[in-house]
């Protein structure tokens, strides 16, 4: 028994420190956007709500609504992709198919996401392969604006996703019992019928995992939105950014964080209500 509690300790204490220090940022973060913006200088003033008065301004609600419009586009278009392969990498026998699939889904993982952004950018530029292919086979007359654009974002945002919800789906599905699909097929059903019935609810805790971490990974996003978008995709991550690192304004920039991180958690919340709908689906 004090073996246990001797474990416990160890194991509570580096998540109990740990949370401690994100309260500590937090806070910090918190004081920061309620103290009076001072131009020409890093100090602060006074206590003040001004900065929380003008978020109601349309650089801001753009910034929101098009961090959550592109957080719900990825996480959707992640999972469209991700499981497929995820199925093919647990269910495939060939070993030389299923390596194929192993390098083409999890290898960028360990490439980094600035190297990934680069690599996009490299593509879609005005002199990049999409367009170079393009303008060769006669199929556009002038390159496409792929680049600072939002469908260019996505594109790069799906790409970095997918490793981490592949690896998700792909765990989940390889703990499936067989047995339950071999009897749906010995009662007469097809291939669709036992994957709709059987295979895909059961999965249903990887793909609730994954649609979690793919929304909160795409909403905390800077890297992608930043480098693909070049400041003309706004994302709050971004608009921090330029807040506090170009415009030097720290209180305006704490104060769009803590906004942020207050959209954040209302999001999580109305997304955990749906993904315990499809908990439920998923248990029938």
């Amino acid at each position: 028994m004090d073996a246990r509690s001797t474990l416990r300790g160890w194991l509570i204490s580096p998540a109990s420190f740990i949370a401690l220090c994100i309260c500590v940022a937090m806070a910090a973060v918190l004081q920061y956007s309620l103290r009076t913006f001072i131009p020409g200088s890093l100090d602060v003033g006074g206590l003040t709500l001004s900065n929380f008065s003008g978020m109601g301004k349309q650089i801001y609600v753009d910034a929101f609504v098009n961090t959550l419009r592109l957080s719900v586009e990825t996480t959707v278009f992640s999972l469209l992709v991700a499981y497929p392969l995820a199925y093919a990498l647990v269910r495939v026998r060939n070993r030389y198919i299923k390596s194929f699939i192993l390098i083409v889904s999890i290898t960028p993982l360990f490439l980094g996401e600035i190297v990934r952004t680069y690599s996009w950018i490299i593509v879609l530029g005005s002199t990049g392969f999409i367009n170079s292919m393009l303008l060769k086979l006669g199929l556009i007359d002038t390159p496409l604006a792929l680049m600072f654009s939002h469908l260019g974002v996505l594109v790069a945002l799906v790409h970095v996703t997918v490793p981490v919800v592949v690896l998700m789906l792909a765990t989940a599905i390889s703990h499936i019992d067989r047995d339950y699909e071999k009897a749906a097929e010995s009662l007469g059903a097809g291939p669709v019928r036992t994957f709709l019935t059987i295979t895909l609810p059961l999965s249903m805790p990887g793909i609730l995992a994954s649609i979690t971490t793919s929304f909160a990974w795409t909403f905390s996003a800077f890297a992608t939105p930043q480098m693909i978008g070049g400041g003309r995709v706004p994302t709050v991550s971004t608009l921090v950014y330029q807040l506090g690192f170009s415009s030097m304004n720290f209180p305006l920039a704490a104060s769009l964080s803590v906004m942020g991180l207050g959209l954040t958690a209302i999001a999580l919340m109305l997304l955990g209500r749906v993904t315990r709908r499809l908990k439920v689906i998923g248990g029938h």
